[in-house]
């Protein structure tokens, strides 16, 4: 007997050899469809995600060679995929197509301020770090964008970066040094140095447009939809095929995705792709919890990137032997930006379990005992999300507690007690970040400007405890 799925009537991936005999053509092109499908979404989801903040943008009023900004600290209104609510975000989105080559300028760091960050291509493979951790080592710089296939020279006084894509972005963190509104005041002036401008305008360049969304809602989160694949057809459209990739051509095209030709799935293929793209978000959600390996002995944070991940992030994924899509789906799945270098810059640990092994639950409470002495140059932050959607939990306030978190309570030996849940514990309000019952949550740790005593290990992070 043959098992169907119910609203569409086609026969499951897994079938004995002798069952395969019986489908018809039909049913073979519905299953070759889904399988290719399913794929399309792992290999996707980076430019997915691009195109999903980039139309949160254009949402807002925005277009390319233009700056977004929060002019201030946001709050769950910023659902973008695990954004830190404790520094001053600005994301510089360009396209070298029309233009050609584009520069972003880094202002120098110091007194003034500080900006984290990377610049990266459509796929969200990072061209560069910028900042005191990036090639500008804090000196501030002119970072020149090349266009695909670009052979012209380029004029001395630039950090060239030459690009495989046309479009796409920056991840700008100008860093807040203290609390309070002049503190935040001071990294949004020291961010807004930042310019944006086509090379062909560098004597006298435009103003830089900045477009700001604090307060407002900034929805990028990817859509586990038919959506998905309008996303990926427009990328596929306006983008050069990339050597790596040409395998995807005539798996996309037997979707329906083609260049040149305008994505329109009929009635049949639409329902075929949404019930792949549901399994393909099952698939990689159900991996997200166990793909991570735990940084610390008997603990279960972990950096959320697999290792062959991670050593290619400075070669655009790839080695003369991998490519490892998996991973970097997996990665792009809960975040949205990658880093040349890891480690020097920032360093991120998270945790979906409390100490017990059990989900983390929105209903229920937890404490985190931060040790003091957290080895950072510049602060430490805890930030939770929720787990469905990899946002912040919508109107939460106050998602995340820091070392700048104005009225921290720090205890007498200069460890700290953080609190999670939908209560706070009596007398412990600066100390608590709300959850909501009805969901899990995870806790992103994040250090900036980590030093050694993260890396030898002699500093660790214990786990989430239940208070229940």
């Amino acid at each position: 007997m043959r098992v169907r799925f119910p609203a569409l009537g086609i026969l499951p991936l897994m079938v004995s050899s002798a069952a395969a005999v019986d489908f018809t053509p039909d049913q073979l092109h519905q299953r070759t469809v889904e399988r290719r499908a399913i794929e399309a979404v792992n290999w996707g989801i980076p430019v997915v995600n691009f195109d999903r903040m980039l139309q949160a943008f254009t949402d807002k009023g925005g277009n390319f060679n233009q700056v977004v900004y929060w002019s201030g600290l946001p709050d769950w209104k910023n659902q973008m995929l695990t954004p830190n609510p404790d520094t001053i975000y600005l994301l510089p989105f360009y396209d070298t197509k029309a233009v050609g080559p584009v520069v972003i300028e880094i202002p120098p760091a110091g007194t003034g301020g500080s900006i984290t960050g990377t610049l990266m291509d459509v796929w969200q493979a990072a061209l560069e770090d910028v900042g005191p951790a990036g090639a500008d080592k804090g000196k501030g710089g002119k970072f020149l964008i090349l266009p695909p296939g670009y052979k012209k020279a380029t004029p001395k006084g630039y950090i060239v970066l030459p690009s495989s894509t046309y479009e796409g972005y920056g991840l700008l963190r100008s860093i807040v040094k203290g609390s309070g509104p002049e503190a935040i005041k001071k990294a949004v002036d020291y961010g807004r140095r930042v310019k944006l401008y086509p090379l062909s305008k560098a004597a006298r360049p435009d103003k830089t447009a900045f477009v700001d969304v604090l307060g407002v809602e900034f929805d990028s989160t990817i859509r586990y939809d038919l959506s998905f694949y309008r996303s990926l057809d427009r990328v596929v459209q306006y983008e050069p095929w990339l050597p790596r990739d040409k395998v995807m051509v005539d798996m996309l095209r037997s979707i329906g995705i083609e260049k040149g030709k305008m994505f329109n799935p009929d009635e049949k293929t639409t329902a075929i792709l949404e019930a792949a793209v549901a399994e393909a978000h099952a698939w990689i959600d159900s991996s997200y919890e166990t793909a991570f390996k735990p940084y610390f002995d008997n603990a279960y944070w972990a950096v959320p990137a697999p290792s062959d991940l991670v050593k290619t992030a400075a070669t655009f994924y790839e080695t003369a032997d991998t490519y490892p899509i998996d991973s970097r789906g997996l990665t792009y799945f809960w975040g949205f930006s990658s880093v040349k270098h890891l480690g020097t810059g920032q360093f991120y640990l998270m945790s979906t379990k409390d100490k017990t092994g059990q989900a983390l639950d929105g209903g229920k409470s937890y404490k985190l005992t931060v040790p003091a002495h957290v080895p950072v140059s510049q602060y430490w932050s805890a930030v939770v999300y929720d787990r469905a959607t990899q946002a912040l939990v919508r109107d939460v306030l106050s998602p995340s507690k820091s070392s700048m978190s104005k009225g921290l309570t720090v205890n007498a030996d200069g460890t700290v007690d953080l609190f999670f849940g939908p209560i706070s514990p009596a007398g412990k309000e600066t100390n608590w970040t709300p959850t909501k019952p009805g969901g899990r949550f995870e806790v992103l740790f994040r250090l900036y400007g980590p030093q050694k005593p993260l890396f030898e290990k002699s500093w660790s992070l214990p786990d989430i405890e239940p208070a229940d």
